[in-house]
């Protein structure tokens, strides 16, 4: 007997002192053949699948502006703590091109 239960994904959540279980959710793409054939190379070359790849571009895209609103938050940290120090400008731009 077949269980309609979704598959789980095991992932360990540092909140928890156990094993927290994702279940995933299955998508369906319409697209080129040629393009799905493409991918389909792309992922052989790199000894995975579509589908892997399909999910690790997901979650990248997902974490880019997490990525970039820490990074700003970083930068903004270390201007008001003063471990970077932005001078004032000695130079003119005629300065700069004077050879």
């Amino acid at each position: 007997m077949q269980s309609s239960k979704r598959p789980l994904s095991v992932t360990h959540n540092p909140c928890y002192t156990g094993i927290v279980a994702k279940r995933k959710q299955n998508l369906t793409l319409a697209i080129e053949e040629d393009l799905l054939l493409a991918a389909r190379k792309v992922a052989l070359d790199r000894r995975t699948s579509v589908n892997r790849l399909v999910r690790e571009y997901l979650a990248a895209l997902v974490e880019q502006p997490s990525r970039r609103r820490l990074a700003r938050a970083r930068l903004r940290k270390a201007f008001e703590a003063g471990l970077v120090e932005v001078g004032d400008r000695r130079w003119s731009r005629d300065d700069l091109y004077e050879r």
